[in-house]
């Protein structure tokens, strides 16, 4: 049975650029669409009013309404909706288990928001299993009516590392590209040698190339050289720049229809994190930012 694509639902204006971005995405894929909302009990220590039944029914209004919004714009993709009993990390980690892709909203410029409040978003971006996309809502603008959250005719795809390191995040990237018919733009930034940043192995390959620039260029077209070879209709574009990877990569989104990152998460004294890239983009790529995990 082929695996979902999964879409959090919150009642969030991003929620629902999210649930519409997800669905689209399973019609051009041929995917069956999931709808999760995490709703949890949890009775509070204060003398107040708590209808446990009315925020069920509401909780499930929501989920229902928005299967019924999808159903009717999409009739053609199969559609499944779950209010699931548990928290929003715990839901949505268990979801990806089993999903394609997770989709849930995002503010863009600031923290993201709905299933991803706080620091409950970096928990989960850096444990999901699949892919994980954040779609932002566009200001002011009905969701059904908008084509596309980030309309441009390329996907943007950080490459770094070794061809290894990166087949997950590219793989998914030249997927993503075929099926929304446009061209791949692949991007490496480069900086300056210094003590950690290359090894004596490298620099012998560096020199060999040429320099360090020609040596950036080979190892992005290494890479890139068996997913044109699995994705030959896929337009490519290679793009080596020196400058901070963060900001290089942002700086090709003009056009983006999608921005994919890889995660590299790993845990400190205060949580989780995804790495200064993943981070950059999700604040403040003008798209939806897909953040992959390694194989």
């Amino acid at each position: 049975m082929a695996r979902p694509i999964t879409a959090g639902v919150d009642g969030s204006p991003e929620s629902r650029a999210a649930v519409y971005w997800a669905a689209r995405e399973a019609a051009r894929r041929g995917l069956p669409l999931r709808l999760v909302h995490a709703w949890l009990w949890q009775p509070l220590d204060v003398p107040i009013v708590q209808d446990r039944e009315a925020q069920a029914r509401a909780a499930e209004g929501l989920l229902r309404e928005a299967e019924s919004e999808i159903g009717r714009r999409f009739p053609d993709v199969p559609v499944s909706a779950e209010v699931v009993a548990d928290t929003a990390v715990a839901a949505l980690l268990e979801e990806a288990e089993r999903a394609t892709m997770l989709v849930l909203g995002s503010r863009g410029h600031g923290a993201v928001v709905g299933f991803l409040v706080g620091s409950h978003g970096q928990q989960v971006i850096a444990a999901a299993a699949c892919p994980v996309v954040a779609v932002r809502a566009p200001a002011g603008e009905d969701q059904a009516a908008v084509p596309e959250p980030g309309r441009g005719d390329e996907v943007v795809v950080g490459q770094q590392g070794s061809p290894e390191d990166c087949d997950a995040v590219l793989g998914f990237a030249f997927g993503t590209a075929a099926a929304h018919g446009v061209g791949v733009r692949a991007v490496r930034a480069w900086s300056l040698p210094t003590l950690y940043t290359y090894s004596p192995s490298s620099m012998r390959l560096a020199d060999e190339a040429g320099g360090l620039e020609p040596f950036e260029r080979k190892a992005l077209a290494e890479a890139l050289k068996p997913w044109r070879e699995r994705y030959p209709g896929v337009p490519v574009t290679e793009h080596v720049e020196i400058g901070s990877a963060g900001q290089v990569l942002l700086s090709t989104t003009a056009r983006a229809r999608l921005l994919v990152v890889g995660r590299r998460a790993h845990r400190s004294p205060v949580g989780s994190r995804i790495g200064s890239v993943a981070h950059a983009a999700l604040h403040h790529a003008p798209c939806p930012v897909a953040v992959v995990p390694p194989n």
